[in-house]
């Protein structure tokens, strides 16, 4: 499968999502309480800590012809994608779900046992992307609001 390259340190640092409208975008992130980084930007792109990897904002269409994809027509069906924000109780799901909610957020699927043992919602942000909250056996979230996962 091609040349016996040296692998480079895998990293997964930056999840851009394409939006709509920025200024909306950025203020509905602000809201939920991630920390935007590197404001100099305006509304060009925006970036925000999450813990983990960075969250960007770009403009869709630009987004788009980045990646040298079509814009449209935008999808309407599930992308498979999904982001998480994993909690530490059920309570804090429910939490975070009805915050979300309340910052503009549509409800895509109330919070409920799993089979495999955990607790979950879904919501969308104003742009459709889609979020779990969660807590999953097994995957422990630190005072550095990282998801640790066993070995």
């Amino acid at each position: 499968m091609g040349k016996n390259l040296p692998a480079p340190v895998p990293r997964l640092t930056v999840v851009t999502l394409g939006v709509n409208d920025m200024r909306a975008s950025i203020a509905f992130y602000e809201a939920l309480g991630f920390e935007r980084k590197f404001s100099a930007t305006g509304e060009i792109v925006a970036f925000f800590e999450t813990g983990g990897p960075v969250l960007g904002l770009f403009p869709w269409g630009q987004l788009a012809q980045d990646v040298t994809l079509p814009e449209s027509p935008r999808p309407q069906a599930f992308r498979g994608t999904t982001l998480a924000w994993n909690c530490r109780t059920t309570e804090e799901v429910d939490a975070v779900l009805d915050f979300a909610i309340s910052q503009g957020a549509s409800l895509l699927k109330p919070a409920h046992g799993t089979d495999y043992g955990g607790y979950s919602g879904y919501f969308a942000d104003p742009d459709g992307h889609p979020w779990e909250v969660v807590i999953a056996p097994n995957i422990e979230v630190g005072d550095d609001r990282r998801a640790h996962l066993p070995d």
